[in-house]
């Protein structure tokens, strides 16, 4: 199996992707730039402490939001997070929603998952022979269940499942596209949480979805369609409340993995060697 990073190196054990406004939530902080077979990661890497765990924060779309969805380095992320000896990693972001039923403000921890992607490297293991592993379900349960009832505790009870459909981006949907992923029983709309997810799980890692609801998609409401500026807006007016509940479940989240993640790659016969 994998080492862990040396006793000269900066670690941590748990990983966050997410945007710059969470930066401010780590104590004794350091920067760690760290390199990866697949390049350069979003940004620098920031290390630092939170109730007693190392955390590890990337933010997704690079410090200066420099990188659109379909062009961030995801497989650099997640290889970067592995290689300072995360094992778990929390994902908060921004989502639509496909149903009036979640308003801008909701909270969700999604249990599905739909690919509506096109042309990004969703694997590690593109030579060398083929890696199939299993992604019936793609998020590490018992991190959903840290998520869930760390939202419930802080009074944001959260929408416990759902299916997330990721699509490729930058632009938002149409109001036909829009339309028939609602008609499929989607309930959430993004562009990043896909290939994050698969890639986590090809590195043995949990993964676990935070989705903030910032506006209900085009094909949902009548109106002039989803806009940037709505979606940072109700972003700023919640990172508030996203920020601690975020630091709380890192606080609740097992030092012991007994989840099913840690096992993803058990019996594979590997073409590269991880971190």
């Amino acid at each position: 199996m994998p080492q862990p990073p040396s006793a000269s190196q900066p670690s941590a054990e748990i990983g966050v992707i997410g945007g710059s406004g969470f930066y401010s939530f780590l104590d004794d902080v350091h920067e760690v730039e760290v390199d990866t077979p697949f390049g350069r990661p979003s940004d620098t890497l920031t290390i630092g402490e939170l109730a007693g765990r190392r955390v590890a924060f990337v933010p997704r779309h690079g410090r200066d939001h420099r990188y659109p969805p379909h062009k961030i380095p995801y497989r650099a992320n997640l290889w970067a997070l592995r290689s300072l000896g995360v094992r778990q990693i929390v994902a908060p972001s921004a989502v639509g929603s496909l149903t009036p039923d979640h308003g801008p403000g909701t909270l969700a921890v999604p249990n599905q998952l739909v690919d509506r992607t096109s042309g990004r490297a969703q694997t590690f293991y593109d030579e060398g022979g083929a890696v199939h592993l299993s992604f019936a379900d793609p998020y590490c349960p018992i991190g959903r269940q840290v998520a869930v009832s760390t939202a419930r505790r802080a009074g944001w009870p959260p929408v416990d499942g759902g299916t997330l459909v990721v699509i490729e981006g930058p632009r938002f949907s149409t109001r036909a596209e829009s339309q028939w992923y609602a008609a499929q029983g989607w309930t959430l709309i993004g562009m990043t949480g896909h290939p994050e997810a698969v890639l986590a799980r090809e590195l043995a890692l949990c993964y676990i979805p935070v989705c903030l609801v910032t506006d209900l998609d085009a094909g949902i409401e009548e109106g002039e369609g989803v806009t940037m500026e709505e979606v940072f807006r109700v972003f700023a007016e919640n990172i508030g409340r996203l920020r601690p509940l975020v630091a709380d479940m890192i606080k609740s989240l097992p030092t012991d993995r007994a989840c099913p993640c840690p096992h993803s790659l058990d019996g594979m016969k590997l073409p590269l060697d991880l971190p």
